[in-house]
């Protein structure tokens, strides 16, 4: 259903900085890149859907909308443990820190972030398992 996202910066060498190390995390390649854009999905299979970070096409600053998320799901809570602390590493800021939501559903894991720009991203896993203590 979606073929890609795109998030706006206003300072793209920044947005790299936040970003490539998050889409390494999660596996996810490098797929284009010029002095205005850059994304990441899978150079071998082109039904991945891609995400983007650029600058906006109508050259006005980019501004975020209150309510817009981009969720990435993943295999499970460690990733999204490592996937804040690269977020909060390089620029981001928290939303919500990792944990359990169980308002949503009883194994809904969940992390979620900022950009340097401010766009919203959640990291979630629809069926964590919770680690023996």
């Amino acid at each position: 259903m979606i073929g890609y996202t795109m998030v706006g910066t206003n300072d793209l060498e920044r947005s790299l900085a936040f970003y490539d190390p998050i889409m390494e995390a999660m596996g996810l390649d490098p797929c284009w890149r010029d002095h205005l854009s850059a994304s990441w999905g899978r150079k071998d299979d082109e039904t991945v859907p891609r995400f983007f970070t650029g600058y906006p096409f109508d050259g006005k600053a980019a501004n975020v909308g209150n309510g817009v998320m981009t969720a990435f799901q993943l295999e499970n809570a460690t990733i999204i443990d490592r996937l804040y602390e690269l977020a909060m590493k390089n620029g981001g800021s928290g939303e919500g820190r990792p944990g359990f939501r169980p308002q949503y559903a009883e194994d809904f894991y969940a992390a979620y972030v900022r950009d340097p720009d401010g766009n919203k991203l959640a990291f979630v896993c629809y069926h964590a398992r919770a680690v023996p203590a």
